[in-house]
């Protein structure tokens, strides 16, 4: 499971969001919209993720492995 930030601070952001890992398919995800995080679950590697998740005009980062509790 991947962390990655991204610059989201409305419902339209975290709904862009969902909107370009649904178009990459093979993902489940969490989107945590006060932290700017979203937390995903994929096959992809990470740069794939990445690339996807700017091609909602925000800024992206990625954070780390997350680990599963």
């Amino acid at each position: 499971k991947h962390e990655f930030f991204v610059d989201m601070t409305c419902e339209g952001c975290s709904n862009a969001v969902t909107r370009v890992l649904h178009r990459l398919g093979g993902v489940q995800f969490d989107i945590d919209l006060p932290n700017k995080k979203v937390y995903i679950e994929s096959e992809h590697n990470v740069d794939t993720l990445l690339e996807t998740l700017k091609k909602t005009g925000k800024s992206a980062s990625y954070l780390g492995e997350k680990s599963v509790q």
